[in-house]
């Protein structure tokens, strides 16, 4: 009796420890990159709430670690290749520094397209889902966003698109450096990350941005000029390495799945609507700078400009014409209510 005892004891432990060994390697930990400080309000408003409910909901088969601060890599520019090299198992992307990648992206930065990031978000969103805008074979796409459109900012004043001429300007994409270019400033490239160095040393006078960027990567604390025109979006997205998502159970596969497109799109023209909106208020409350918005004739200055930039892209291929096509047929879906 006590042989058989023992026996059964020494089965039922075994089989409790070859359970929980199934269970801890079924918590597979995945490595989210974030080049940006965890104070940023995208990080706040959508990455970190993404991740807290996709480890809740995945009741333990995976455990998602956020590493901000460029954690994993500081260079915004090489954000996607670490997703594909995997030393991270996904990232925030500006696709816009990463040239050829995303070629498709580039429709979204031709000026005058979208009012707002709402517009901006909900059709990239759509179009890249739906396999609309080509690009994305390698990766899962988390979140995909557009950000309010870009405007100017300096640090001496702009009170007219005239003012910008001549002067160097940062920008994020080949489009818009071309609409500078169109608008008579000299574009530069670079991240937004050096931006503020790059404008205190007077190797810019001024930057590109949406508002968010302004206080976030401390734009602000250099320009003292703020121009609300609207040129184009630039697209962020929030990538995983596809194979690595494929690789998961599926349990973690419908908690990603669950928490990604829609939610996460939701939570970033709700999260970072507001907080630009509240920004654009903080410049208005400071006496020392200046903040303008378009005159009507300035806006129709700029058209002929606007126009120019989209003919040549447009030129370029027949595939050109046709993104161009499928995004002002989705806008207008949009804003329709459909």
């Amino acid at each position: 009796m006590r042989a058989r005892f023992r026996i059964r004891a020494l089965c039922a432990a075994a089989a409790l420890t070859v359970a929980s060994a199934g269970v801890q390697a079924q918590a597979v930990k995945l490595k989210f990159a974030v080049f940006s400080p965890e104070k940023e309000a995208t990080f706040q408003s959508v990455f970190k709430p993404f991740a807290e409910a996709v480890n809740k909901d995945a009741a333990g088969t995976i455990e998602i670690e956020l590493f901000p601060n460029g954690a994993l890599g500081r260079s915004p520019v090489q954000q996607a290749q670490m997703v594909l090299d995997g030393v991270a198992d996904m990232a925030w992307v500006i696709a816009s520094y990463t040239p050829g990648r995303f070629q498709e992206n580039e429709v979204f930065e031709l000026p005058g397209i979208f009012a707002d990031l709402r517009e901006a978000t909900l059709v990239f969103t759509r179009l890249v889902n739906s396999g609309k805008i080509r690009g994305y074979d390698d990766f899962f796409p988390v979140g995909l966003f557009g950000t309010a459109p870009y405007s100017l900012h300096s640090r001496s004043a702009i009170n007219s698109i005239a003012d910008i001429k001549g002067k160097k300007i940062r920008t994020s994409g080949a489009v818009e450096s071309e609409t500078i270019k169109a608008l008579g400033a000299v574009a530069i490239g670079m991240p937004v990350t050096e931006v503020p160095e790059a404008i205190s040393r007077g190797t810019i006078d001024g930057t590109t941005s949406h508002p968010a960027p302004l206080v976030d990567f401390g734009i602000s604390r250099v320009t003292s000029a703020h121009y609300f025109t609207r040129l184009g979006v630039v697209p962020l997205a929030m990538l995983m390495n596809r194979k690595k998502f494929e690789s998961l159970p599926k349990p973690a596969q419908d908690a990603i799945r669950k928490y990604s497109g829609e939610w996460t799109a939701a939570r970033f023209n709700q999260g970072i609507g507001e907080y630009n909106a509240s920004v654009v208020k903080q410049l208005q409350a400071d006496p020392k700078r200046k903040v303008a918005f378009p005159s009507q004739a300035d806006l129709d200055a700029m058209q002929p400009a606007f126009q120019s930039v989209i003919d040549s892209w447009v030129s370029k291929s027949p595939r050109n014409k046709e993104l161009l096509t499928i995004v002002r047929d989705e806008l207008a879906n949009i804003r329709a209510g459909r």
